[in-house]
């Protein structure tokens, strides 16, 4: 008779945060499929379980899947786990899940601790419905794509983001849906957790040395535009089709798109202003 693969949540920060079914689980398995064994030596040192583990992390779960499906079907009961939170939720994990599923073995969730929902408990923002992006892309399309699928989310949106790239994307934010509500959360559970709560720039301008990872909340919802008047100047304009299309790397056609719903102004006119601008050397 087969396995059963538990897909089991893990502390995001405070190892207290771990359940009781998690640590009996985890002691009671064959085997521990950790993305970090270090890391998890940790947790099972800190609740002396004995459980031996193997590493299974994104450069080798493609290679390391069938063994673990193998010893599944067998009769094992394995416990996958990350670093921190849920597995396969932006972690490895999924391909073994898929496989696994695909060879008949059940699988049992051990839920838990999740930096989305500390992140979104705690914002005070609309959490009815929400929209969970991930981390954004790097590559400059890729990116350009992601923030527009934010844009027109209409919703809450959680999203992480890593320490080097955080000023970067709060400004990207805030050119594509304006000044919207948004809470930065560091450090979930740690002993040095923080919030940010306000306006993009004033989260901005309350921004320190970025240090570990971020849980970033932003509500885009439609109740929450913000009017921008129609008066804006051919320079404010041919300045602000310069930072879509660089910050955000845009193409032209759809920076002049943004452009025009942001300031509630037909495509034709924004072009003519910034035309207009260019001409006078401004």
């Amino acid at each position: 008779m087969p396995g059963t693969l538990f897909v089991v949540a893990t502390p995001i920060g405070n190892l207290e945060d771990i359940t009781a079914r998690a640590l009996r689980v985890l002691g009671e398995v064959a085997l521990i499929a950790a993305e970090d064994t270090r890391r998890t030596a940790h947790l099972l040192a800190r609740y002396a379980i004995a459980t031996p583990t193997t590493s299974l992390h994104e450069h080798n779960e493609t290679r390391k899947t069938p063994s673990l499906v193998a010893r599944l079907v067998g009769g094992d009961n394995i416990a996958l786990v990350s670093d921190a939170g849920t597995p396969a939720v932006s972690d490895p994990g999924q391909r073994l899940i898929r496989a696994a599923l695909d060879a008949g073995v059940r699988i049992e969730s051990v839920p838990g601790p999740s930096a989305v929902m500390a992140a979104l408990a705690a914002s005070g923002l609309p959490s009815d419905t929400f929209t969970f992006l991930g981390f954004p892309p790097i590559r400059s399309q890729d990116r350009s794509e992601w923030f527009h699928s934010l844009r027109d989310a209409g919703r809450t949106v959680v999203f992480f983001e890593a320490p080097h790239r955080i000023r970067e994307t709060l400004d990207q934010l805030r050119l594509l849906v304006g000044d919207k509500p948004v809470v930065l959360c560091r450090e979930l559970t740690k002993t040095h957790e923080e919030l940010v709560v306000g306006p993009i720039s004033e989260v901005q301008a309350r921004l320190n040395e970025p240090k570990g990872e971020y849980t970033v909340v932003v509500d885009v919802g439609h109740s929450t535009n913000i009017e921008l008047p129609t008066t804006t100047s051919d320079s404010d304009l041919m300045r602000e089709f310069g930072e879509l299309t660089k910050l955000s790397s845009l193409p032209r056609r759809r920076a002049l798109n943004v452009l025009a719903r942001r300031h509630q102004r037909r495509t034709n006119e924004v072009y003519e202003a910034i035309e207009r601008a260019r001409k006078l050397g401004e």
